[in-house]
């Protein structure tokens, strides 16, 4: 009790200084479903058809859904081969006797410190020499291959904390290296998959940079670069339909955030002690 009240200063000045933030949010979820007169802040009406871009296209702009779904797609895609190339490799790092180790993992970092915008020229180039500019496919491999280094990095960490024991118990009882990996230690950093996978994730559904350049047909258009393109627009450009799209485009991270934080947070953290 003593130590909460204590607290309480330091709740209430974080509550002040968030209280605009929180207020804006809402203030702009309200007024994508009302309607409010030129130059006042209080709306005058109820209405949905900021909205319509759900159900009938924007002329000039591919339907709204197979952009949500491009989105989707890549996101867990890349995702994946972050999360399961991660896995394998920050692994063999930890545990295995590699050669030359160290300067390998000094170049994984020098990789991630390299932003992606300085290599997007030579990105650009190599996939359209092997066929895969203007694909989902193509931008999904560069965005899991710059997100890698991190991830190597973090389950390498993960792994240093799991105890030698566990793993010198399954080899004497005649497992393999690799049952033993996937029984034994892949349960001990589960939080670091779980807080691997969420980041990749939303790392994925909010790039930008690499679909705008590598991927800028209609077909394969992503949510960030189908609301760039709204705001671009000069001749045709809505507010109302720009604030619900960006609305309908920070919903699912907001949702995802609320529901995983606990394992986001765990990214930080260590193995499962055993």
């Amino acid at each position: 009790m003593t130590s909460n009240f204590r607290a309480w200063p330091v709740v209430l000045a974080l509550s002040i200084v968030s209280a605009p933030l929180v207020l804006m949010y809402v203030y702009l979820l309200v007024d994508t479903v009302t309607s409010t007169a030129p130059g006042s802040l209080i709306p005058y009406e109820f209405t949905l058809r900021h909205w319509t871009f759900l159900w009938t296209p924007v002329p000039g702009r591919p339907d709204i859904w197979r952009v949500a779904l491009n989105t989707l797609v890549f996101a867990t895609a890349s995702s994946a081969i972050v999360l399961s190339l991660s896995s394998t490799a920050g692994y063999v790092l930890s545990r295995l006797n590699v050669p030359f180790r160290r300067f390998f993992l000094a170049g994984v970092m020098v990789l991630h410190a390299f932003p992606s915008v300085t290599l997007i020229v030579a990105i650009f180039l190599v996939l359209q020499m092997v066929g895969l500019y203007n694909s989902l496919a193509g931008v999904i491999l560069v965005k899991a291959a710059l997100d890698m280094p991190l991830g190597i990095w973090i389950m390498k960490g993960f792994y240093d904390t799991v105890p030698w024991e566990i793993e010198m118990a399954g080899i004497q009882d005649g497992a393999s290296r690799f049952t033993v990996w996937r029984r034994l230690v892949l349960p001990q950093v589960r939080p670091a998959l779980l807080a691997l996978g969420l980041f990749a994730f939303l790392s994925g559904w909010s790039e930008f940079i690499l679909p705008q350049v590598l991927a800028p047909d209609n077909r394969v258009q992503v949510l960030s670069v189908y609301l760039a393109g709204l705001i671009a627009d000069d001749n045709n450009f809505d507010m109302a339909l720009f604030k619900s799209v960006g609305v309908f485009y920070v919903v699912p991270v907001i949702l995802l955030f609320l529901f995983f934080q606990k394992h986001l947070m765990n990214i930080y953290g260590g193995g499962t002690k055993g």
